[in-house]
């Protein structure tokens, strides 16, 4: 272990639920954050906007094209 020398320092009772609970901590704190920056996040936690279902009774125009192509030889 790279730092291995650390826990002569400081005891792994302490150390471990210390760094645990700021990993904890921080990523409640980027959760606020983005809730509460963002519009899509919440409306993601509440399910988001349910589409409607396609009429498909209607048959769908075409119309005319936007452009032609032609080709001369």
């Amino acid at each position: 272990m790279n730092q291995g020398r650390l826990w002569t320092v400081v005891s792994p009772t302490v150390g471990l639920p210390l760094f645990l609970g700021t990993v904890a901590v921080t990523s409640l704190l980027v959760h606020f954050a983005i809730l509460s920056h963002t519009t899509w996040f919440p409306a993601f936690f509440q399910g988001g906007t349910h589409k409607v279902a396609m009429d498909t009774s209607a048959p769908v125009s075409l119309g005319t094209p936007a452009y032609t192509v032609s080709i001369t030889g």
